[in-house]
């Protein structure tokens, strides 16, 4: 019986293979060997290493196997290669042995022992194909068939089932059981997973994966003998960022995938090796095919990035590139019609509208805005064709708004480490981040640290629910977060006898540090291994700069890691040069203007590469505002953009149609600047076409020198990129006074734009399943309940929010999460675009 794929880790070598994937070469990024199965030295080595002392040897199967104490005789006869039947035993689970499926005959053991459970003992001799161990199989198979429906033809695990593939080696032709079999009433427990829990075998999978990984105890055993269930409290549906991955490790059909359901059988399918797009993990995943069309996404295994899990975003997004909005054909706006055309006529109509605009206004009116999201060679591509026109007006950071410290960021925002260095953490600081829902996979590597003792601390404007208790955290209005950090550097310099900086004393002159802050800088004045991680919130921070200020000074005090979680590819944007004022891999450039000071000084024209400017920009209403200012807009775009979402229809002069992430080659580069390379796993749909062949033929017809390329390979080539892993920081200690006051005026709250896990870009907005999930509830304006008495507003009434920009009327929820003074009203949803980004908001009673 050969081993179950579910079950056998995947050498990391293979992963890297099959995506493509690189290092930017750097200190911090470093290859770590891999032992061999025997535990020997590595071939070719001179002299004889001294033997381990914790090395021992045993014998299974007539074959000799060197192990160490301690470890389970599963884990060894895995990496050699002998396979013993389970159901329980997951290698990124605790051990149950409650399945009893992997019971082998031990040399005087009085009984059968499960392999998962038995610790290996120098010279054990085991024997999994002895007639006792066999007999103890089948036995354990017998049981578990007792009260297992025969659903086969119906069950979506068919094909991919565990049970299913054992029954076969262990089970009997002919069962002896002739009593009913129990039936359980299935739960609605969400959009994303279905339930048919008389498949359940109690293996307790996903209620291990629950408690140790994700650190959500959502599922649980109740009742006992044969009356146990695995059921979630009190019947609450299952919405946890991780959720999706109970369906891969359930061994049966209990557990599956409610948007792939009875959609197609495994056998079908084939495989693509991919990247996904939506956050700075990088996570590398099988997007699987049938006759042209993406059917489902699973995770594919690499220890160095997502291990083996998947964040529900990346699994459940691909529901969009099969939806009915997708834009097929390229289509022109005459008047207030849309017409679809072909592509030489939406070329041309649109680099004569570029030509109009250049020599109406110069190329200095012309401007260009990529979506995070994008891939390396589209980023390049979009900027070689705006400084071929002579315009350095060139962004992708939409949801950025301080610029200041520009000149001194590094090559690109990176995590300061390799992404699997996290869960050895010491100690860290979390700034303005939620890496809970922001990076579902980065949260499990500093989930991991905490549960090996790290201190882990948060400086927030929101109380956000870890999935790991913090040591410690400030929850403070934006204004207050920079002085809650002055005061942890304040503290610090004490504890390490370092100047506190003369921009800082300027400034925070009258600041000292409280109990928390001087505890979050005994910790990381006391920890060895210390990361400084700035989210997204801090990001978009409106005195950003001030922000990064701080923390390098705080990280260079304690001799931490100063990391950035920036948006999707963000990092492969800054190497591509999609930023105003450097070239691709960091070379100097003539400044354009950055993403804020085009929608703040609208342009004459505007390409959009794979964005929803209103959705996409964290101030929607001067996205909008300059959209509708320009005079020529031209949209590539997966889905055809619709008037309940955006006013594209009424600004936008041409729709290209772009190929989503797995309809093109290209290359993502993740926060630890591994850049990992993928291929097509379809066809583009009807019309579109990939964004590198889009911007190509812009600047071909353009009359541009450097727009031949034949293929991604030779955008590829252009790039030259330099060695460099996890870029290291050096931002100056400066305050930028011009922005230090953000707070609200009397009589005012200040406004929290927060973009939630599935509003992040436009894939994801429009997979049905994800936006049924609790994580994304309609928007609301939600304060804590002392400060809506204040204003005399009652929780559950509508309220209006008044900004310079507009007005909104909102449901107000009672949050406690939220601190006094502040307001948070979700961005990327269409009933909030006229909020604007962070700012004062005045709430009142609705009339």
């Amino acid at each position: 019986m050969s081993a179950n794929p579910k079950d056998i880790k995947t050498p990391p070598a293979s992963d890297t293979a099959a995506s493509g994937e690189k290092h930017l070469q750097g200190a911090d990024v470093k290859a770590n060997p891999t032992p061999s199965a025997s535990g020997g030295s590595a071939p070719g080595s001179e002299g004889a290493a001294p033997r381990d002392p914790g090395a021992i040897t045993i014998e299974v199967d007539g074959r000799k196997l060197s192990a160490r104490k301690g470890q389970m005789l599963i884990e060894v006869t895995d990496a050699s290669g002998i396979y013993i039947p389970r159901f329980c035993y997951h290698n990124k689970l605790s051990v149950a042995a409650n399945c009893r499926m992997c019971l082998v005959d031990v040399e005087k053991a009085p009984k059968p022992l499960p392999a998962c459970a038995t610790p290996v003992a120098e010279g054990m001799v085991v024997h999994t194909r002895s007639d006792r161990a066999r007999t103890a199989q089948k036995s354990t198979m017998e049981f578990l068939l007792i009260n297992h429906p025969l659903d086969c033809p119906v069950c979506d695990q068919g094909g991919e089932c565990e049970l299913q593939d054992l029954a076969v080696g262990y089970g009997k032709d002919v069962s002896r059981y002739a009593e009913a079999k129990r039936i359980v009433k299935d739960k609605d427990i969400g959009p994303l997973i279905a339930t048919d829990m008389t498949r359940c075998i109690h293996c307790t999978r996903c209620v291990r994966f629950g408690q140790e990984v994700a650190g959500v105890m959502e599922f649980g055993g109740l009742g006992r003998g044969e009356h146990t269930e695995i059921r979630t409290f009190l019947d609450r549906s299952v919405d946890s960022e991780l959720s999706g991955n109970v369906i891969d490790l359930c061994p049966v059909g209990a557990l599956t995938s409610k948007p792939f359901r009875y959609t197609a059988r495994p056998w079908e399918l084939e495989d693509h090796a991919s990247i996904s797009p939506h956050d700075c993990v990088g996570a590398n995943i099988n997007v699987q095919v049938r006759r042209g069309q993406v059917m489902r996404v699973l995770p594919r295994d690499n220890e160095a990035v997502n291990e083996c899990w998947l964040a529900d975003r990346d699994r459940f997004s691909y529901e969009a590139l099969n939806g009915e909005d997708r834009l097929r054909v390229p289509m022109i706006r005459r008047g207030t019609k849309w017409e679809e055309t072909d592509w030489t006529t939406a070329l041309e109509y649109t680099v004569s509208g570029i030509k109009k605009v250049l020599m109406s206004h110069g190329p200095e009116s012309l401007g260009a805005l990529a979506s995070p999201g994008s891939t390396l060679e589209e980023f390049y591509l979009l900027q070689k064709l705006m400084r071929a026109l002579g315009s350095g007006n060139v962004d992708h950071r939409l949801r950025q708004t301080d610029f200041s410290d520009d000149a001194a960021a590094p090559l690109f925002p990176s995590l300061g480490r390799p992404l699997a260095e996290l869960e050895h953490l010491d100690g860290a600081l979390l700034i303005g981040a939620n890496p809970r829902k922001d990076q579902p996979l980065v949260n499990l590597r500093l989930r991991k640290s905490v549960l090996k003792g790290a201190r882990i601390f948060a400086v927030n404007p929101v109380d956000y629910d870890f999935s790991f208790k913090p040591a410690g955290k400030v929850i403070a209005a934006p204004a207050q977060m920079l002085r809650a950090l002055a005061g942890v550097a304040r503290a610090l310099s004490v504890l390490k006898k370092v100047e506190f900086p003369p921009a800082f004393a300027g400034y925070f002159r009258d600041v000292k540090p409280g109990v928390m802050e001087q505890a979050i800088a005994e910790e990381l004045a006391r920890a060895t291994n210390t990361s400084v991680l700035l989210g997204s919130f801090a990001l978009g921070h409106p005195q950003a700069g001030n922000l990064r200020a701080l923390a390098q000074f705080i990280a260079d005090a304690c001799g931490a890691r100063l990391g950035q979680l920036a948006d999707a590819n963000g990092a492969g944007a800054w190497l591509a040069g999609c930023v105003p004022h450097r070239g691709a891999a960091g070379k100097p450039a003539t400044a354009g203007r950055t993403a804020h000071d085009m929608l703040h000084n609208p342009l004459k024209a505007c390409l959009l590469l794979g964005l929803e400017p209103e959705l996409d920009c964290l101030d929607g209403a001067a996205a909008s505002t300059a959209m509708r200012a320009a005079e020529f807009v031209v949209m590539m775009t997966t889905s055809k953009p619709s008037p309940y979402r955006t006013r594209a229809v009424e600004y936008a002069d041409v729709w290209l149609p772009l190929a989503p992430f797995t309809e093109t080659d290209g290359t993502f580069v993740n926060a630890e600047g591994r850049r990992q390379e993928f291929a097509a796993a379809v066809a583009p749909l009807a019309d579109s076409r990939p964004g590198w062949k889009i911007l190509r033929m812009l600047g071909s017809l353009l009359g541009l020198p450097g727009f031949e390329q034949g293929g991604v390979d030779d955008v590829r080539r252009e790039i030259d990129l330099p060695d460099a892993g996890p870029a290291a920081t050096s931002f100056p200690y400066v305050i930028n006074d011009a922005k230090n006051d953000v707070a609200p005026a009397t009589g005012q709250l200040m406004r929290l734009a927060e973009v939630p896990i599935y509003a992040v870009d436009p894939i994801v907005r429009r997979a049905p399943s994800l936006q049924k999930t609790a994580d994304n509830p309609p928007p609301a304006a939600r304060m804590n309940a002392v400060q809506a008495g204040k204003l005399g507003l009652e929780p559950g009434s509508n309220v209006q929010l008044v900004t310079p920009q507009g007005v909104v009327r909102l449901e107000l929820v009672a949050d406690a999460r939220v601190p006094e003074g502040c307001v948070l009203v979700p961005a990327g949803y269409p009933e909030t675009v006229m909020l604007g980004a962070h700012g004062p908001v005045t709430v009142r009673a609705a009339s």
